[in-house]
């Protein structure tokens, strides 16, 4: 039985709980509808939900039955990689999709310099999200400070260390299939389409990205 010291502890530990941000999006997309907009939406709450769940319950967790073959800690550890990667890619997803779709800003710059240009640069994002599994990333690197599109197969499946995702494509069959069954060629169109260019350039300007680029 834990001691009075050691519920204080874990208690200082706790963390505090991630809110699920507010679906800004309230009519239909070109070529998307709000209704399958709306049940997407709901999965993002979901893994936000999950994730606070799997980090208190590691936070209380017994760490001494840790174990490479099964444990519960083991498990936990395991899901919340999955759960956090959920909830911060639908959140770039979301916070994107209600544009006009029409390039602009810093990071049309950016593009050109490490993809020779904006249709060179979509056709290996398209092409990285029909291979894709789970999502196409348009990521800055700071490993070579350059853009990349990486493919992911599934949340905590290809994802990159030290790379921050500034255009986040999500190609699960759950992200269109309502409207367009299992044809993903004209939901990609529909995604550019509604991107939001602003959005992106403001993760640019966030984290400095144009200085890193230019060293």
């Amino acid at each position: 039985m834990r001691s009075a010291q050691s519920f204080n502890l874990l208690k200082f530990r706790m963390h505090k709980p991630f809110e699920a941000d507010k679906l800004k999006i309230d009519k239909d997309r070109p070529g998307l509808t709000l209704k399958m907009i709306q049940a997407h939406f709901k999965l993002y709450e979901g893994y936000v939900k999950k994730t606070n769940e799997i980090q208190e319950k590691i936070d209380g967790a017994d760490k001494s039955e840790a174990n490479g073959v099964y444990s519960m800690i083991g498990e936990l550890k395991r899901q919340e990689t999955f759960a956090v990667n959920g909830m911060k890619l639908h959140e770039v997803y979301f916070g994107h999709l209600s544009g006009d779709g029409e390039p602009k800003g810093e990071l049309v710059k950016m593009i050109e310099k490490d993809f020779d240009s904006l249709d060179e640069w979509k056709l290996d994002m398209v092409t990285t999200a029909i291979c894709a599994r789970g999502w196409a990333i348009l990521a800055f690197d700071f490993r070579d400070n350059r853009l990349h599109n990486y493919g992911s197969d599934s949340h905590n499946v290809g994802a990159v260390w030290g790379a921050i995702p500034v255009i986040v494509l999500d190609v699960y069959e759950h992200a269109y299939a309502m409207d367009y069954g299992i044809d993903r060629k004209p939901y990609l169109d529909a995604f550019f389409k509604n991107l939001d260019w602003g959005f992106a350039n403001n993760i640019i300007k966030e984290y400095d990205l144009l200085a890193k680029h230019a060293s």
